[in-house]
């Protein structure tokens, strides 16, 4: 499992260099303190009384409403914002106009820091979103035939995750250690000769009853209003952690006591409960 370096707040640290430089003067010394004070507690991201925290439209925005529910119970107001693409919330994050946001994964937030130097950091884990090969005709992998076709996603990474599911299901054979990279042409084994397609993931709902299965991530299911319990033929592991989602902050703010705060609100048995009963294997809760 991918372990995660939170980043430190150095809000204190700093407060001493700034005593240190000016020990000479008493009252300057004492002046000194009381700013660094005040700008440490300025720091916190619950002294205007509420987390405002970015989502996507979906499975994040859902479990956050039941979150924010139970947390107001005990006076911790949350705010949610909800976008509908994935590079703004993390654009509002880094310039500060929201305090955290749940919408990712571990891969693609690495690409986001390293494309923009955003100093944000992964704080906890909290979801899955698994890929699944969904299917009208059939129920499971082993009723599939000879020359089906079958439907990729064609979108970086999410081509792999799709093949690596079929192979974990003994449908083909790829590369050893090509893992997420591999693509369709990278295929050893193909013993019911299946035909591969790629395409727009995002179509493929539409597209099943013309294929004998697609690869498709569960928020499209989801979106569809169609249950995963019943179309998956094979699902993603859910004990693999390089696909789980994190909450993500500024790394100024990683060692805020109210990120700790939300965490415990989180990760709660309520909270688990209320995702398998609402999306029955589409999202699986990280804890």
């Amino acid at each position: 499992m991918k372990k995660w370096q939170k980043g430190l707040v150095t809000i204190l640290g700093a407060s001493g260099l700034l005593l240190a430089a000016c020990g000479n003067q008493a009252a300057s010394s004492d002046s000194a303190s009381d700013t660094a004070s005040s700008e440490t507690a300025s720091e916190g991201l619950m002294d205007d009384g509420v987390l405002t925290v970015g989502v996507t439209a979906g499975p994040h925005e859902e479990i956050f409403n039941f979150i924010k529910d139970k947390a107001a119970e005990d006076g911790f107001e949350i705010e949610l914002v909800v976008f509908n693409d994935y590079v703004k919330p993390n654009t509002a994050l880094a310039e500060g106009e929201l305090d955290i946001n749940s919408i990712q994964t571990g891969p693609y937030l690495e690409t986001v820091i390293a494309d923009t130097g955003y100093e944000i950091t992964p704080i906890f884990e909290n979801i899955t979103i698994p890929m699944g090969i969904y299917s009208e005709q059939y129920d499971t992998v082993d009723e599939l035939q000879e020359g089906d076709t079958i439907a990729i996603p064609n979108t970086p990474s999410q081509e792999g995750r799709a093949l690596l599911v079929l192979e974990n299901a003994g449908v083909i054979t790829l590369p050893e250690g090509l893992g997420i990279d591999a693509t369709v042409d990278d295929i050893e084994e193909n013993p019911l000769n299946l035909e591969f397609i790629t395409g727009d993931p995002a179509q493929f709902i539409a597209q099943l009853p013309d294929v004998a299965a697609a690869g498709i991530n569960s928020n499209y299911i989801l979106d569809a209003g169609l249950s995963a319990k019943d179309l998956a033929i094979a699902m993603e592991d859910s004990e693999d952690t390089t696909w789980v989602n994190l909450v993500v902050a500024r790394t100024e703010n990683a060692e805020d006591p109210a990120l700790a705060q939300l965490e415990e609100y989180y990760k709660t048995d309520e909270v688990k409960a209320f995702i398998d009963e609402t999306f029955q294997g589409a999202v699986v809760a990280s804890w």
